[in-house]
């Protein structure tokens, strides 16, 4: 039964959330160990493809799984036969016959993980597709705002910057709203999309008069990689309307936390000084980034339940894992003895 995260959607809901959320706890308490490694995924293997660049993502997953004692198998663009032509489908069926048990995947383009789950029988992971989805992202955004809130229940949260190329945001707009809180999207009308049919979310373009009321200021660089078209005057009017400057930090209650899924441009969506104030959780997001990994792998691979059970042709939503799973925190590590 092939098993997939492919999006938000895949998780049913608030249920599904919450139980990454548990098993994320697990794991944070994994990586603060001197040795923070369980042997949960011994002999399994992970895949990443990697049709853009990544830091935080490619790095943050290749700890996970190596922290869960996986075999990882790296794949280069530049060094590939991608170069000789080769297309996705036969790249992924080729990783797949060395015997990987999951592919980790992100590409530029819309619902190539989606294609690709269709193709193999090991899991697959989007690490983010196009200007589609992202879903470890908002699931470690998630687990951050919980962490520092104590839950999103009530909260309201700004997401602000160029939501028309963000996959983040998608992601992030579908998991807030399903774990209870508010959604104000904050941009020009050139970086919103254009239709938000559907979307759970208020829309402003005046972000002085949304900070006093937020509980998180969540930023978003300009993608201008994504842009075909200039979609703005100039970068400095942009931040002297909606960048998070240190004059409008001063706006946020002293409660509110900033995000930033990264990488930043300092100076254009948030100044350098804001992005490295103590109510700022960018690192936090990374380090948590890490945990939500594990989480996710250990579920699709190692706990025996799926995060999405596929069905031929489609993939389709199962039950969250129940509480019943064995703790793979319990597992001893190697050698042992070894310091905890």
């Amino acid at each position: 039964m092939n098993r997939h995260l492919l999006g938000i959607g895949d998780l049913g809901g608030a249920e599904g959330i919450d139980e990454v959320m548990r098993l994320t706890d697990s794991f944070v308490e994994v990586s603060n160990r001197a040795i923070p490694k369980v042997p949960a995924l011994r002999g399994k293997t992970v895949a990443w493809l990697f049709y853009e660049d990544s830091t935080r993502t490619r790095l943050s997953f290749e700890t996970a799984a190596k922290r869960l004692s996986a075999d990882t198998m790296n794949f280069s663009v530049s060094s590939s036969s991608v170069k000789k032509g080769e297309s996705l489908r036969d790249t992924a069926r080729t990783i797949e016959a060395m015997g990987i048990d999951a592919i980790v995947v992100r590409h530029a383009s819309a619902g190539a993980p989606h294609r690709i789950a269709g193709w193999v029988d090991a899991a697959v992971v989007n690490a983010g597709d196009g200007w589609h989805e992202h879903p470890t992202q908002a699931l470690l955004d998630c687990y951050t705002i919980r962490q520092h809130l104590g839950g999103l229940e009530g909260r309201h949260i700004a997401i602000i910057g160029d939501i028309k190329h963000s996959r983040v945001a998608r992601s992030d707009v579908m998991a807030f709203a399903a774990m209870g809180a508010e959604v104000t999207l904050v941009a020009p009308p050139t970086l919103l999309p254009p239709s938000l049919e559907g979307w759970p979310v208020k829309v402003s373009h005046d972000l002085d008069a949304v900070l006093p009321t937020v509980d998180v200021a969540y930023l978003l660089r300009m993608q201008r990689e994504r842009m075909t078209e200039s979609l703005l005057p100039s970068l400095r009017e942009y931040t002297a309307v909606y960048g998070l400057t240190s004059r409008r930090v001063e706006l946020l209650s002293d409660d509110a936390v900033v995000m930033h899924p990264g990488p930043m441009n300092r100076g254009v969506e948030i100044a350098a000084e804001v992005a490295d104030l103590p109510r700022s959780l960018i690192l936090d997001q990374v380090r948590n980034g890490v945990a939500v990994r594990m989480a996710v792998l250990y579920l699709l691979l190692g706990a025996g339940s799926d995060l999405v059970a596929a069905t031929p042709g489609s993939p389709s939503s199962s039950p969250p894992a129940s509480d019943e799973t064995t703790d793979p925190t319990d597992l001893p590590t190697d050698p042992p003895g070894a310091p905890r």
